[in-house]
């Protein structure tokens, strides 16, 4: 059965946040020798603790916090592949109307206090439940009827769920302490949060940093570093001056003139790798958006490569649909040219030239990704050279939520939009389907086309599905995705960081060099 605008807008405003997606679970390395403190400069605040619930529950960076503090039910390696997490194993029955997973013996929470099956079962209960604004209920509620035996848990499939494991790697896939959360209650738990992941909350100073400690009992292994600071540094600026001044030993997403840099300084370095992030615009089915031909000359009058040698120093890769290569539904057929010409002719047939330019405003964040307001300005003055007049206002990330969530966006919104386990159902299914919280194009051609997808138990058909749902987004000019990031990263030369495909950076997967 298809998810319905009932189902998904019943709880959409919890989830209105940021599907972006760039959220793991965590991958274990070795345990290594401990070492003394380290200091990451982050480019969020952190409005609160639960990794479940709210707003937050969904913000691509904050996941990266989540994943020091939290375990994961499935982890994922650095190339999104899923592993092992507080589940060693998983899977679906013959005629896939139960599941099972095997809960890992020996995890403990940072009490001391062990992890049990009850635990995972009261977290997926507590996520399906609609009551307790999970933004992702509506996976999450597919399944219930939970036994246990042993270390074994059975469940019945209310709905078939195809992503339903992908899930418990991804966004609010955590699992929270049963008996403690019930002592303390929400307040308590923001309060005083505990979980089971290689850290434990220490001090926390809002809108400042986030101390954390080694949890020396963690089931894979203490992780190198005995604490860690986390600043909350939203401006990129000041993320430099972190690291230029020593004050900070890691940073990331700074703009890539001083990526390039800074990674040649005398004790530093640097990484800059493809992730699960894409940069896109966002149009809205309003007008003048609700004309295909001005839609698709805004498409075909931006060159995306120029965008990226010139605003990027050449970090990032050019893409035409919302899937990267590494996308389970990526095609590379479908394609959107670079036509100016196109776009002139396209905006005639409309009644609009330079002469007399159809106008819309373009809404951006400005520091949140690199280079996000000079890459709207750049989109803008190609825009103008075809008869496309746009104004650009600048918001914080946090306000794009909110108006994203109310589907108030402008006709075009500039946003950065992740899939870290590469199903197309968190990509293009979230992005574009108009029941959804996270779209603002409430077309009808998208839920006819997505809807039955959600649930299809043929894997084959529901991939081919989202290949052809990518096909009428590129010839309608639906979304203008724009490329996938590749995330900069500086730190000391003294450590070690392992990047994430997914984007997430975690301190427990850094250690000292040598």
């Amino acid at each position: 059965m298809p998810l319905t605008r009932r189902d998904l807008m019943k709880r959409g405003a919890a989830g209105a946040a940021g599907f972006a997606a760039l959220s793991s679970g965590l991958y274990v390395p070795r345990a290594h020798a401990q070492s003394s403190d380290l200091t990451i400069a982050y480019n969020v605040n952190l409005p609160a603790f639960d990794p479940t619930v709210g707003p937050s529950a969904v913000n691509p960076t904050i996941q990266g916090i989540y994943q020091s503090i939290f375990d994961q039910y499935i982890g994922q390696k650095p190339n999104l592949e899923m592993t092992p997490g507080l589940l060693t194993d998983w899977g679906w029955n013959d005629d896939r109307s139960k599941i099972h997973m095997t809960v890992r013996e020996g995890a403990t929470w940072h009490d001391g206090s062990p992890v049990t099956p009850e635990d995972i079962v009261w977290s997926l209960e507590r996520a399906g439940n609609p009551d307790t604004g999970n933004p992702i209920q509506f996976v999450w509620g597919k399944i219930g009827g939970f036994s246990i035996d042993g270390n074994v848990i059975t469940a019945d499939v209310k709905e078939f769920e195809p992503t339903l494991f992908k899930w418990m790697a991804f966004l609010t896939g955590y699992v929270l302490p049963k008996k403690y959360y019930e002592e303390v209650g929400a307040d308590g738990f923001e309060a005083k949060p505990i979980g089971s992941g290689p850290y434990m909350v220490e001090r926390f100073e809002r809108n400042a940093y986030l101390a954390l400690k080694a949890h020396e009992g963690y089931w894979g292994g203490a992780p190198a570093f005995k604490s860690v600071i986390i600043k909350f540094v939203p401006d990129a600026s000041s993320r430099v001056a972190e690291i230029d001044s020593g004050k900070s030993q890691v940073v990331f997403d700074i703009t890539y003139d001083e990526f390039d840099r800074l990674k040649e300084k005398s004790g530093l370095t640097g990484v800059a790798t493809p992730i699960s992030d894409i940069a896109m615009i966002f149009i809205n089915d309003i007008e003048p958006m609700t004309d295909k031909n001005v839609r698709l000359a805004a498409s075909y009058s931006i060159d995306k490569q120029l965008l990226i040698d010139r605003l990027l120093n050449g970090y990032g890769v050019k893409i035409d649909t919302l899937q990267t290569p590494e996308y389970a539904a990526f095609d590379p057929s479908t394609t959107v040219p670079y036509d100016p010409e196109k776009a002139k002719e396209l905006l005639k047939a409309s009644g609009f030239s330079t002469d007399n330019p159809v106008k819309f405003k373009i809404q951006t964040t400005r520091g949140f990704k690199p280079k996000d307001y000079e890459m709207i300005q750049a989109i803008v003055g190609m825009w103008r050279k075809v008869g496309i007049e746009a104004e650009i206002e600048v918001y914080e990330i946090a306000k794009h939520y909110e108006l994203r969530a109310a589907d108030q966006l402008a006709p075009a919104a500039f946003y950065n939009w992740g899939n870290s386990i590469g199903d197309p159902a968190t990509s293009t299914g979230f992005a574009m389907f108009g029941p959804s919280p996270h779209s603002v194009w409430d077309g009808q051609d998208m839920i006819d086309m997505i809807g039955p997808l959600w649930g299809e138990p043929d894997e084959e058909k529901r991939i081919a599905g989202y290949k052809a749902v990518d096909k009428k987004i590129a010839e309608d000019g639906l979304a203008i995705p724009l490329m996938q990031y590749e995330q900069p990263i500086v730190y000391s030369d003294s450590i070690e960081v392992t990047p994430m495909a997914s984007g997430a950076v975690l301190p427990y997967m850094m250690k000292p060099k040598g």
